[in-house]
């Protein structure tokens, strides 16, 4: 899920686009890109949407953010959207635990109502002072919570940070992976206002890509390959990392454990690492007939 493109869900005109685009994920909006009188029907039309034949044979992430769990449009939310092929729902501004084991509950009922038999995800939003210090123990509040997804304009505003500050970024990035890290689920990045600005785009993605983010928030087309490229392993990357794996079996083998590959010494956490990034490059089929090899005869 390198790219995930926001689609507003009270322009069902843009669905099919969406759809059609490179975006490894979308994720249909209910809150801040609808107004409260449009949410009724936007709402239903993304229900039919997620009902609907276009989105059976779909190679997407189908994500909803819907409105907070303590706003009134939450429950007719979670009642419409929960259907079946839905992956997760992002929710905005928790605050508590309460908060995600609510949410977590709503989700399980409108699973039994609605007939949807794999259960539905939870990408929770970090996007207060109190969440960020708390993201761990949110992330870890029920099993549902799959990812914590940072959420820069609505932290910084309120605090008088500017959005573009480079230590502050880096700061709250590296807090929410660490977090993430912490409760086992992935980190994923805020989405960049500035469409035009596509050099500043492509920064802060390297740099949520540096501290180990799962991909950016894109909030147009044009982001999605820049994130795209950003996000993905380089050849030079993947060689390394299928000659890790391989060394790994060859160490197992011998009782070793730690080793050198191409100059650097390997210990666990290095062949860990290396058997995401070439399961990553597997999904995206960017191995080599030869590194497929390698992998099946290592077991991956």
């Amino acid at each position: 899920m390198r790219s995930k493109l926001f689609v507003p869900a009270s322009r069902p005109e843009l669905f099919e686009k969406a759809l059609a685009s490179a975006a490894d994920a979308l994720s249909f909006d209910l809150e801040d890109a609808v107004t409260p009188d449009r949410k009724p029907q936007a709402r239903l039309a993304l229900r039919d949407l997620l009902c609907g034949g276009a989105i059976r044979d779909r190679r997407k992430v189908l994500i909803v953010r819907v409105n907070a769990i303590d706003s009134p449009f939450f429950a007719d939310d979670i009642d419409a959207v929960v259907q079946p092929g839905l992956d997760y729902i992002n929710l905005p501004k928790p605050e508590n635990v309460d908060h995600v084991r609510a949410a977590a509950a709503a989700l399980e009922k409108a699973e039994r109502t609605n007939g949807v038999s794999v259960p539905v995800r939870l990408l929770l939003n970090i996007e207060s002072p109190g969440a960020l210090r708390h993201a761990a123990e949110l992330a870890a509040a029920h099993p549902r919570v799959a990812g914590l997804q940072l959420g820069l304009g609505d932290l910084f505003e309120p605090l008088g940070i500017a959005r573009r500050e480079p230590a502050a970024v880096q700061q709250a990035m590296f807090a929410l992976r660490v977090a993430a890290g912490e409760a086992n689920v992935f980190a994923y990045d805020s989405a960049f206002a500035n469409i035009k600005d596509e050099a500043g785009f492509r920064a802060e993605a390297q740099l949520a890509h540096a501290l180990g983010f799962l991909g950016k928030s894109c909030i147009h087309p044009s982001q999605i390959a820049l994130v795209n490229d950003v996000f993905r392993p380089s050849d030079a990357e993947i060689a390394h990392a299928v000659r890790v794996v391989e060394a790994a079996r060859d160490a197992q083998d011998k009782g070793l454990g730690a080793y050198v590959v191409d100059g650097r010494m390997i210990d666990p956490p290095f062949v860990e690492r290396a058997r995401v990034l070439v399961q990553n490059a597997a999904r995206l089929e960017l191995l080599t007939g030869e590194q497929r090899a390698v992998l099946d005869s290592a077991s991956l």
